[in-house]
């Protein structure tokens, strides 16, 4: 999967930086660096997140690399999570990438090629397969069933 870094990635884009704190929704035509803050939704075709970013709100992509923290779903065709990357919601991808050490609490959802869309409906799971539970070992305990 080839997600660019911002610095390879020769198209436009916007950065906001460390020092920047947006209130609100984003719905952006060009691709987004994220150093800073955003309390809001995030809409673009490529979304960079760097290690000390945080994302309060949902994000929706089609390409997105995330380093730092996101508290909200996550709707993206191509996702890479850094190991440095804390994920709090559920994510919903076509590829899907996770660094050793990158952490999601949520539930994932696979959607097939060119059905991106937040309500869609789940496929059922074939009869003769038991379902996917996920355990937290170190504590013994059952995190969630699929």
């Amino acid at each position: 999967m080839a997600i660019p870094s911002s610095a390879a990635h020769s198209s436009s884009f916007s950065v906001i930086g460390t020092d920047v704190t947006v209130s609100g929704d984003i719905d952006a035509s060009v691709d987004l660096h994220i150093d800073g803050k955003i309390d809001g939704d995030i809409r673009c075709a490529i979304l960079v997140q760097g290690e000390n970013s945080t994302i309060n709100g949902a994000v929706s992509a089609d390409q997105a690399r995330i380093a730092g923290t996101v508290t909200g779903a996550i709707h993206a065709k191509e996702l890479i999570v850094e190991a440095s990357a804390r994920v709090e919601g559920d994510v919903t991808y076509e590829k899907l990438s996770i660094a050793t050490g990158g952490h999601v609490e949520g539930s994932f959802r696979h959607m097939s090629s060119g059905t991106l869309k937040k309500d869609a409906p789940r496929s059922a799971a074939p009869a003769d397969e038991p379902p996917l539970t996920l355990v937290n070992e170190a504590k013994g305990e059952q995190k969630a069933a699929f």
